[in-house]
């Protein structure tokens, strides 16, 4: 029966359950590190990503998926009638949602593209919405409009606490890093309207500590919290700290904890971490 089907791109930080229940489309990004290329979901896993990148020679390389990859996929699944929805990862730090739109004019399946302005389990909460409201009936303008809707009512918050992999990556310049990085500087990020914007910068943990308090604070302020995500570089003991303080916050709210993708990982570094949530 022809229907509405959800398609998004290996970045978005969803569980396997949540992926098998809703019958969530996912195209992979790939990750090249020291010349061997991997398929995220395919052949490395977010976990594998984080040990081979520190025992890299060089810093990994991340690709967005091939046009033909979205083209195939859009092909397959409109066969039956079906049209598509598709939301992928933020545009200023991927060229993904651009392959994705491009492929929407080579296929003959109906496809509507959606830049989520975020990533990881903020591009998750979006995509569930989406694939909550497909299963309801939804239009695809309607689909449309509730992932926008949970878009601009959604937070995420990263912590870095080394950066090397922003300097290596282009985000900061090489002297600035140095610097920084002598110095002992911690930064602490946001996303906002899709752009990464540095709001916290200074020596120490302390930073971090200040940084988290300042987004507990601004959750305590949002109004009804439905869902939130901590994810994590390579650090399983933050995410966890930071969970257990949600939790206490918001008890009633779910907290999924998860390792972070390789294309985040690779800019973010070792021992970032995010704190996401939308309100409803």
């Amino acid at each position: 029966m022809a229907n509405v089907k959800i398609v998004t791109d290996s970045s978005a930080g969803l569980t396997e359950d949540e992926i098998k229940e809703h019958h969530i489309n996912i195209v992979p990004l790939s990750v090249m590190i020291d010349g061997t290329v991997y398929v995220e979901r395919e052949t490395i896993t977010n976990e594998q990503f984080m040990e081979k990148m520190i025992d890299a020679d060089t810093l990994p390389k991340t690709s967005q998926p091939p046009l033909g990859k979205f083209v195939d996929l859009f092909d397959e699944l409109g066969k039956d009638g079906s049209e598509v929805v598709c939301i992928t990862m933020m545009e200023s730090i991927s060229g993904t949602v651009d392959a994705a739109r491009q492929a929407a004019q080579l296929t003959s399946t109906h496809v509507k593209v959606v830049d989520s302005q975020t990533t990881d389990r903020g591009l998750a909460f979006q995509v569930l919405a989406a694939t909550e409201a497909a299963e309801n009936g939804a239009t695809p303008d309607e689909i449309v409009a509730k992932t926008i809707e949970v878009r601009d009512h959604s937070r995420l918050f990263m912590g870095v606490i080394k950066l090397d992999n922003l300097v290596a990556g282009g985000r900061i310049s090489r002297a600035a890093g140095l610097v920084s990085n002598l110095l002992n500087i911690k930064i602490g990020l946001e996303v906002i309207d899709g752009k990464i914007e540095v709001t916290t910068k200074g020596r120490g943990m302390k930073t971090i500590t200040k940084f988290l308090d300042m987004a507990y604070g601004e959750m305590q302020k949002a109004g009804h919290i439905a869902s939130i995500g901590v994810s994590h570089a390579g650090a399983p003991e933050t995410a966890e700290k930071i969970a257990s303080h949600v939790h206490e916050l918001f008890p009633n709210v779910p907290v999924v904890v998860r390792q972070t993708v390789p294309i985040i990982a690779t800019h973010a570094g070792q021992g970032a971490f995010a704190l996401m949530y939308y309100t409803d």
